[in-house]
């Protein structure tokens, strides 16, 4: 039937479908519990069809939503009888998931007898149980240190609520009060996408509506290879490095070689160097969704970024590598690192290919996780630090984006108010602005990273746990541009020196009153500094983005 669907109908269907994830969303966003969802927005909305197919995704996590299909995949093959009022959930990363915090609910869309397709909601948990507060154990050796696997099971049957398996995993978590409210919410956001899409039924028939999405499927492959076809056609290589894996050993490799025939584009990750005995390893769908994301960024941003726009994209990669875990071994990582090495990799090497498409490094994520008591109402609490954002690469169109986050969530992770946040939770945040210098110099200039000075204002000690990467190596430069300064956090405690924080630790006792300073990494630069222009250099100094010696050093 997909003929006789006219570009006016697809084009309805199209932006209907969009405006129904991004309307979750927004539920998503107003009935979430936790900090770190209802604050920095840590969650993806899509809809994905019965063949596991991505029809739609609003914008919001991209690494959550390239993972989706091998969730669906997932659990298609576990559940072969599906009812209405089911609600299946799963955060496995050996069954389709990414890592374990990200909890993914599916909710079937029926027409009649027949089950047509998923509305998904994919969160990640302040908490997931495991050895360690705030789901990243950097001690883990094994996937069982990380949390609570769940494989794809049925949390509802036929509308009915399992409240066994829901009381077992609520009691497994440190968090239990915000983990229902934020599962629930999950589950609220996935309904309100069935009931928009049985309003689509009614409006237009699901066999139109079902026409109507092969047509934009069909249409944004179209649009994608005309991308690609003109690109440069060749055989072109491109790595990135992880700092370490915890466990002394450095600069992991993640190599890209990337084969561009006519539309066709191969991504080959197969040598890249071999898994972790921490979580920097990265899950099989995980993985996936790194390289399609490198892959989004670089074809027009109108395009729909679905299963049809993936088409011209192969990926081949071998088990046993950073890419790509054996099942049992810790991934929680992943979906920061590697994720933003294997994008990274992926672009340098397509810069031979579409210099005027790519763009410099992103910074990286280093997270810390804070437990403690909250003095003012002696309930504990953990929280988790998305303030002080990393700056955003530059590209041939402009400077980078200051303090826009990581290549993973490029702006989708938000660090939300700081009153709010203090408000919330026994914190000062006595400092937070651009940090002068720290984007890549360049033609273009990477985004600035930011200086913050956070105060704990606990009462009893507060323990903090780290997971992240950047403190060996900025954000990389691209065509002559050149690196971003790399993170840097150290603990001031009274009456005793700094303490440089690592980037994977546990258990780091934050006594109150002590500052956490932090100085996060901008984006990289984009292509060679002399040919920056003395208005742009002008401009930096002016508005203080750069500093005066800085500037001097710069001056010919």
């Amino acid at each position: 039937m997909t003929g006789t669907i006219d570009p006016i109908t697809r084009s309805v269907v199209q932006h209907r479908l969009s405006g129904i994830v991004t309307e979750m969303g927004e539920a998503m966003l107003r009935t979430s519990y936790s900090q770190i969802l209802n604050s920095s927005r840590d969650f993806s909305l899509a809809i994905c069809d019965v063949r596991s197919r991505l029809i739609a995704q609003a914008d919001h996590i991209p690494v959550h939503v390239g993972a989706l299909t091998w969730a669906a995949r997932a659990v298609d093959e576990r559940f072969a009888q599906v009812a209405p009022g089911d609600v299946i959930l799963m955060n496995d990363p050996y069954h389709g998931g990414s890592h374990l915090p990200d909890v993914t609910v599916f909710v079937p869309v029926f027409d009649g007898a027949r089950r047509l397709f998923w509305t998904i909601a994919r969160a990640h948990q302040s908490d997931i149980g495991g050895a360690t507060h705030g789901a990243y154990n950097p001690d883990a050796t094994e996937i069982w240190q990380e949390g609570l696997r769940i494989p794809p099971i049925k949390l509802y049957e036929a509308g009915r609520l399992r409240d066994d398996i829901l009381d077992m995993l609520a009691l497994n978590v440190r968090n239990a009060h915000d983990f229902r409210g934020d599962l629930f919410a999950m589950i609220g956001a996935a309904h309100l996408g069935e009931r928009r899409m049985q309003k689509l039924f009614a409006e237009l028939t699901a066999p139109v509506v079902e026409a109507a999405i092969e047509g934009v499927l069909d249409a944004a492959e179209t649009q994608a290879r005309s991308v690609v076809a003109t690109w440069k056609d060749g055989t072109f290589y491109g790595e990135a490095f992880l700092d370490d894996d915890g466990r002394g050993r450095n600069d992991i490799r993640i190599a890209a070689t990337v084969t561009k025939r006519g539309s066709d584009i191969e991504v080959d990750l197969s040598a890249s160097d071999p898994q972790a005995a921490s979580f920097v390893n990265s899950s099989h769908a995980n993985m996936h969704a790194a390289v399609a994301m490198a892959f989004f960024y670089l074809i027009d941003p109108e395009t729909p970024k679905n299963s049809g726009a993936l088409r011209p994209l192969k990926v081949v990669a071998k088990q046993g590598t950073i890419v790509w875990a054996d099942p049992g071994l810790p991934v929680t990582l992943c979906t920061s690192h590697p994720s933003n090495e294997i994008v990274e990799a992926v672009i340098k090497a397509l810069a031979s290919s579409c210099p005027d498409r790519v763009m410099a490094g992103w910074g990286r994520r280093f997270r810390i996780a804070i437990k403690g008591e909250d003095p003012r109402t002696g309930r504990s609490f953990i929280w988790h630090l998305f303030h002080a954002r990393p700056g955003g690469g530059a590209s041939g169109r402009g400077d980078g984006w200051s303090s826009i986050g990581e290549w993973h969530s490029v702006g989708g992770l938000k660090f939300g108010s700081l009153e709010v946040a203090e408000a919330r939770f026994p914190l000062h945040f006595r400092h937070h602005e651009f940090q002068p210098d720290s984007g890549g110099d360049g033609q273009f200039r990477g985004g600035l990273g930011v200086a913050l000075d956070l105060i704990v204002e606990t009462e009893k000690v507060a323990f903090g746990n780290t997971a992240g990467e950047g403190a060996r190596h900025g954000s990389a430069g691209m065509l002559g541009g050149e690196d971003s300064k790399p993170h840097r956090y150290r603990l001031l405690s009274k009456d005793k020196p700094p303490r440089e924080l690592r980037t994977k630790e546990t258990g780091i006792a934050i006594s109150p009153g002590d500052c956490l300073e932090i100085r996060s990494a901008g984006g990289g630069g984009w292509g060679p500094p002399a040919k920056r222009s003395p208005a742009a250099r002008a401009r930096d100094r002016l508005q203080g983005l750069v500093s005066d010696d800085a500037a001097k050093a710069r001056t010919p």
